[in-house]
């Protein structure tokens, strides 16, 4: 796994389910990578894409200072994809999808050209070779049912910039009392222990 990527995006802090299941993957892959770069997107949150922001991240000669900072820090963003080779990213499941910090980071991350290209078979995803693993938490039990918006929209945004090879660790029931939050809670990270293995 050498070099991994990780994306907190709950906005619970030090109460985030989703942040200590992460926590407890990286411990039980403590002196087995390389090296591990570490974003928490809602503790350091990203800009929302805007109509400015959108065209200064098509690049060119005459952008604002407000689409250069824009730039610079989408380039940086790909820059820790490009050197990772495993992604592992907190998705709690807020009102049935993602939460806002996390769609900033895709929406800075997917640019045409650099991280996805259009052909004339259709879209090809530029960033291949790695592995994404998605923890997500949710209150109720959404495991593939309808109401399960967020990890075919992770996997169809994942697989859009070339990254096709996606593990899901679910952590359910959390808001469904005290015994089934354990057992969710239990569940994910024996998921995530067969990981290191």
């Amino acid at each position: 796994m050498s070099n991994v990527l990780v994306l907190k995006s709950s906005i619970l802090g030090d109460y985030s389910q989703s942040n200590g299941l992460i926590d407890h993957l990286m411990a039980s892959w403590e002196g087995k990578t390389t090296a591990i770069i570490e974003r928490d997107l809602a503790a350091n949150p990203l800009p929302v894409l805007d109509g400015e922001l959108a065209g200064g991240l098509r690049g060119g000669d005459n952008l604002n200072a407000r689409q250069q900072e824009a730039l610079a820090l989408s380039d940086q963003l790909i820059e820790e994809i490009q050197v990772s080779d495993t992604l592992v990213i907190g998705a709690p499941m807020y009102n049935f999808t993602i939460p806002t910090q996390l769609k900033n980071w895709f929406d800075l991350i997917a640019r045409a050209g650099v991280t996805f290209s259009y052909t004339e078979t259709g879209p090809v995803g530029l960033l291949t070779g790695k592995k994404a693993i998605l923890v997500t938490t949710r209150g109720g039990m959404h495991k593939d049912g309808g109401t399960d918006h967020m990890v075919p929209y992770l996997k169809t945004v994942l697989g859009f910039i070339g990254i096709t090879d996606v593990e899901v660790v679910y952590g359910e029931a959390l808001a469904m009392g005290e015994e089934m939050a354990a057992n969710g809670i239990a569940a994910a990270k024996a998921d995530l222990e067969s990981l290191s293995a």
